[in-house]
């Protein structure tokens, strides 16, 4: 079976908050145990909108750096880096711009509505029309076999898919693709190569999809063999090319139940939020002055929880029975707001502790988080440089 490769980033402009938290670390978490998983700090992609406050983006990459460790991104689990430390990135994006029909760019869905949102910014700049193709080098460098998105963004990994089409279409087979291959086969070993060509037999004569899955398994377990010659491999075996860039799928990211503190969507731009940080004073004075259900005006008006944002964080932080008596409660006015809220805050608080004490330590030791992104950058590098060969060599850019 072939490798995942999970590849996700975010954009440093400011504090992480709960929602970021409960909508992408917690899945970044799980998934890098299940797939090889590089994430990295956007900080390119912060200066398509923030260009004019850089200060902001300045401030933020390693305080952002330090909640993915607090909240529980392992280093030695995931890669972890800086975009910009990465200059492949740039580069494959200038080479990918070459391709890229301007019409693709423009009816990207998400062009037009940012531009709506934020219409008090200039985002009348090629960065800002570009991003989508900057995201998809980011994504094509690493040969990422998987991308966490919310369904808002399927669009751009689509956009990247054909970005991949069309490269591999124009610049096909890399030269000299089947001597590289019968090399790429000397180097499994005899045993290994003769099993090679005899699954590959199997396969291309008569369809044996079981000979395809044994081979394709025997390549991917080589040991001390190039990126670029396992595709080989896998390329020849199945009677094509290598493709020298690889089409990803998108990976649904569970969609964050973690609404705002006004019962909207949990976002700076709302002023709504808690953020990983936060301390244990301004936490529950933010939950005590929460909007409750209009109906309980006085302490003996009987409410809804449905209409009641407090509800919401009840069904993430309180057990069954807690859920239970804030219901009855509410709705008979058994308890207050106040006395109903007392729950909530003792259940972020206690998510909040062991995130904001590893955050501590982190913070105390700027030293360890930069060893930590410097080796990250170093492992992004050597993976982007091997497709980077790759491309500018089939464009052409490969001067002896």
């Amino acid at each position: 079976m072939a490798i995942e490769r999970v590849l996700s980033g975010m954009r440093p402009t400011g504090n992480l908050h709960l929602g970021h938290y409960n909508g992408v670390l917690k899945n970044w978490i799980k998934l890098q145990h299940e797939h090889e998983c590089l994430f990295f700090v956007a900080d390119w992609h912060a200066l398509t909108t923030h260009y004019d406050t850089p200060e902001i983006i300045e401030e933020s990459v390693w305080e952002m750096v330090i909640d993915w460790l607090a909240a529980g991104v392992d280093p030695a689990n995931s890669t972890i880096f800086i975009q910009s430390r990465v200059p492949e990135h740039a580069e494959l994006h200038t080479l990918l711009s070459m391709i890229t029909p301007l019409s693709w760019l423009e009816r990207v869905p998400t062009y037009k509505d940012q531009q709506e949102k934020l219409a008090s910014k200039d985002l009348s700049t090629y960065g800002f029309l570009g991003y989508p193709l900057l995201q998809s080098a980011d994504i094509l460098i690493y040969k990422a076999t998987q991308v966490p998105v919310g369904e808002d963004q399927i669009p751009h990994i689509e956009f990247t898919r054909e970005i991949a089409r069309r490269f591999n279409h124009i610049y096909g087979k890399e030269k000299g693709f089947e001597e590289k291959a019968e090399a790429a086969i000397k180097k499994l070993g005899s045993k290994r190569s003769a099993l090679y060509q005899e699954m590959r037999n199997a396969y291309q004569q008569s369809g044996d999809a079981e000979a395809l899955d044994s081979a394709r398994a025997m390549i991917e377990e080589q040991q001390g063999m190039s990126m670029g010659d396992k595709e080989r491999l896998l390329g020849y075996l199945e009677g094509g090319g290598k493709m020298i860039l690889l089409e990803p799928d998108y990976k649904l990211t569970p969609a964050s139940k973690m609404p705002g503190l006004d019962g909207q969507k949990m976002s700076k731009s709302y002023n709504n939020t808690i953020s990983m940080r936060e301390d244990v004073d301004s936490v529950a004075k933010k939950i005590k002055t929460m909007p409750t259900d209009p109906a309980r005006v006085r302490r003996t008006d009987v409410g809804d929880p449905a209409k009641c944002p407090v509800w919401q964080l009840h069904q993430i932080y309180s057990n069954q029975a807690t859920q239970d008596w804030a219901q009855a409660g509410c709705k008979t006015a058994g308890i207050g707001c106040i006395e109903c809220k007392g729950p909530v805050i003792e259940g972020v608080l206690a998510e909040l502790k062991p995130i904001q004490e590893r955050a501590a330590q982190y913070a105390e030791d700027p030293t360890l988080v930069k060893n930590i992104v410097a080796e990250g950058c170093e492992k992004a590098r050597k993976l982007a440089r091997e497709t980077m060969r790759d491309v500018r060599e089939v464009m052409g850019l490969n001067y002896s």
